[in-house]
């Protein structure tokens, strides 16, 4: 396709209009289908972004908030680490030394993963809250590895830990297992990571259950068309109720640090030293009381990140 500059510039012709581009990525593409294609069009989206803030020459959070927040962008985000994996060898004291290990890097929430069988489960959480303050500052997550029955005796366990969320109990787009698991479980969940369109937040909005004064929505932009369509999910949900302080994106990354920030999002994810260097924050920015501040330089602040910049310039250079 052979597009004129007209078709992807602003008006006047002095950026790049995210819109008409992410348009131009879905000719002729048909509705439905959402997987491969909805990540590489969430990659370039990023990238569109990242051009864009930095012919503003603004920080990318600082320029959503100026276009479609309300001017005032928060200046730090809350974010919590994601971590707690299964790995052979690894018995409790490990997973304890590795969540404590997060608390100290200034984390105030850290997250474990559960899902291999009730009992082993139950024991790594009583671990777990040995060395986290409370079962607040705690959440689980199961991988939609549980099938109903599991995730209501998973639900009837946790209870008694009042932690920060259940994540993720089955599949994806099993709404009912989803909306069913809501009537067993009073306290707070959270899901949304697997699914890559605003068609698929909605699903999840009319017939998941899903209850807005205490359940997180984890929609990953660079996984679900970018930016662009990340607007129209948060549109949509507002339009249903939902504040966008109920948005928590999976990911950990910088392009969801600038829209937590920009445009008012309740967090974001992080993986301490895991996904690195394409995860993780500015290297000069240090998580106080589980939050992290923005980088001021233009864009989405790749540059702040001094091990990514090299894989990239390596990749470009080769």
């Amino acid at each position: 396709m052979q597009a004129k500059p007209e078709d992807y510039l602003t008006a006047d012709g002095t950026n790049l209009d995210p819109f008409k581009l992410w348009d131009l990525m879905l000719t002729n593409e048909k509705p439905g289908g959402h997987g491969e294609r909805s990540v590489a069009v969430g990659t370039i989206d990023m990238a569109i972004w990242d051009a864009v803030a930095k012919i503003e020459e603004k920080p990318l959070y600082k320029l959503l908030s100026e276009r479609y927040g309300d001017g005032h962008p928060d200046d730090k985000v809350f974010v919590y680490a994601a971590g707690g994996y299964y790995q052979p060898g690894k018995d409790d004291t490990m997973l304890q030394k590795e969540l404590k290990s997060y608390l100290d890097l200034g984390y105030s929430v850290v997250k474990m993963k559960i899902g291999n069988s009730l009992e082993e489960d139950q024991r790594r959480i009583e671990a777990a809250l040995k060395v986290v303050p409370s079962g607040q500052h705690l959440a689980v997550d199961a991988n939609g590895r549980l099938d109903l029955p599991t995730a209501i005796k998973y639900a009837d366990m946790l209870a008694p830990y009042d932690l920060f969320w259940y994540e993720e109990p089955g599949d994806p787009l099993d709404f009912q297992l989803q909306n069913t698991l809501s009537r067993y479980y009073s306290q707070t969940m959270a899901t949304g990571e697997n699914l890559f369109s605003m068609q698929d937040a909605r699903n999840l909005i009319r017939y998941g259950g899903m209850r807005p004064d205490k359940d997180y929505l984890q929609f990953d932009c660079a996984l679900s068309y970018g930016l662009v369509e990340y607007m129209k999910t948060l549109k949509m949900l507002k339009e249903n109720g939902w504040s966008s302080l109920r948005c928590i994106p999976h990911g950990g990354h910088q392009m969801s640090l600038n829209i937590a920030a920009g445009l008012k999002l309740g967090g974001n994810e992080s993986y301490p030293g895991i996904f690195e260097p394409f995860g993780g924050f500015a290297d000069d920015e240090p998580i106080e009381d589980g939050y992290v501040k923005l980088p001021q330089v233009p864009g989405i602040g790749f540059e702040t990140k001094a091990k990514l910049m090299k894989v990239l310039r390596d990749v470009a250079a080769s």
